[in-house]
């Protein structure tokens, strides 16, 4: 008598198919001015986040497989509302990415300046639901002061479960030496954080972020997604030129 077969393992290696087909669902949901507008979901949303001109909206297109969902515009700054996407299959949602102000242009008034540090900083210090952000730079540059400072503001939610990772965008300008020099400064700059090289003109790094994209956003049953809302407080670092 023979016994029957062991059961069939599923396969440790994710699908990158699975993730591209799921960011490919994203559609427009809402933009607000203001972080009172944005409504309450109870679904992971994930933030991305940079300087203008980083390649934030391009990133966002070549991962949802959508040449215009995330608005690039030709004056950068001019972009001042967090606009929302919602992901899902079947109609169903379960999950939001959320495009953020592009900061540090110099051209930008600094009442608009003023006010994009303000709903920049309460909405990833409060967000009950955000559950990582995105935060992209050209490698070229490195992180910024700027970026720091955003680090700075995340740092006790990244401490708590939030999580981070840094894309290094137009990759494709670096040769392997400078991709290399670039990863490894960003990674002493981001304090041990995950750090990726981007390029949506070679479509380096694409399956793979979107895979993380899928697994923050479908974590196991006993991860929590997200944490309870608090004020946020009064003293925000500043985001200036």
């Amino acid at each position: 008598m023979t016994s029957a077969p062991p059961p069939k393992q599923a396969s440790a290696t994710p699908d990158p198919k699975i993730a591209m087909g799921w960011l490919h669902t994203a559609k427009f949901l809402t933009t607000a001015p203001e972080l009172k507008h944005l409504p309450r979901v109870d679904v992971p949303e994930i933030a991305f986040v940079g300087r203008s001109n980083a390649g934030k909206s391009t990133c966002i297109n070549t991962l949802t497989q959508q040449h215009r969902l995330a608005f690039a515009s030709k004056t950068p700054g001019r972009t001042q509302s967090i606009n929302l996407f919602s992901l899902g299959k079947q109609g169903v949602m379960d999950a939001v990415l959320a495009d953020l102000p592009g900061y540090g242009y110099a051209a930008v008034p600094k009442e608009a300046k003023y006010r994009w540090q303000q709903v920049m900083g309460n909405y990833l210090q409060t967000r009950d639901n955000l559950k990582a952000v995105v935060l992209l730079c050209d490698p070229r540059l490195g992180l910024t002061e700027l970026d720091e400072i955003l680090l700075d503001v995340i740092r006790p939610r990244v401490e708590e479960g939030l999580k981070f990772l840094v894309l290094l965008t137009k990759s494709d300008k670096l040769n392997k030496t400078e991709a290399a020099k670039a990863l490894s400064i960003v990674r002493l700059q981001a304090g041990g954080g995950d750090v990726k090289l981007f390029s949506s003109l070679k479509r380096q790094g694409v399956e793979e972020v979107a895979q993380h994209l899928w697994d923050w956003a479908h974590p196991a049953d006993n991860e929590k997604p997200g944490r309870p809302a608090q004020a946020a407080p009064d003293d925000l670092p500043e985001i200036n030129d």
